[in-house]
């Protein structure tokens, strides 16, 4: 395996291993047994635990905005909107890790900051910017409708993550298409 080929390993892994446990509470020596190899390896491929975690990060963002790319090719407006929102439940849905990725991410940042790191919320924010810029695109640009899609989406994360299963009262307060959608899917 090449040096790149096990660098997507590790990416990989301590995804995993990061959506589980969070920055603080990961080991490099648990992402290292993951991937199989040994902690001065995982060393020469990543400078450091932070660098690790910040390409996790970063490609969890990076493949959020693919799901919603690909998913609006060609559509605009509300056709556009219906995909990539079906597109995105689909993801958490089918990808869990990829939910607790991203709300572990947000945790970090805010830790980070708070410590005076700005290197996390640097990488986050402009992925998010990013993010947003692809789901304004195929709305048309329009600020508002790309907004009210992404706190959509936030409330979903939130909803998902603390567990609350399809069909209970609390979805009743989601817009009705955001509504079916997120119970259709099943999360």
């Amino acid at each position: 395996m090449s040096a790149e080929e096990r660098r997507e390993s590790v990416i990989r892994a301590a995804t995993s291993e990061f959506a589980r446990g969070g920055y603080y509470g990961t080991s490099t020596d648990a992402i290292a047994k993951r991937v199989g190899v040994s902690q001065p390896y995982l060393f020469r491929l990543f400078p450091s635990k932070k660098a690790i975690f910040l390409a996790a990060a970063e490609r969890c963002l990076q493949d959020t905005r693919r799901v919603f790319e690909v998913s609006s090719e060609g559509l605009h407006g509300e056709e556009a909107l219906q995909a990539m929102a079906e597109a995105y439940t689909r993801l958490i849905d089918e990808q869990p890790e990829r939910l607790q990725m991203q709300l572990q991410v947000y945790v970090t940042v805010a830790a980070a900051e708070a410590a005076g790191d700005h290197a996390f919320g640097e990488m986050v924010r402009k992925g998010w910017l990013d993010l947003w810029d692809a789901v304004r695109l195929p709305l048309g640009g329009d600020v508002n409708e790309a907004t009210t899609f992404m706190a959509y989406g936030m409330l979903i994360n939130a909803l998902a993550g603390m567990g609350f299963p399809p069909g209970h009262r609390i979805w009743d307060g989601l817009h009705l298409s955001a509504q079916v959608r997120w119970n259709e899917a099943g999360a």
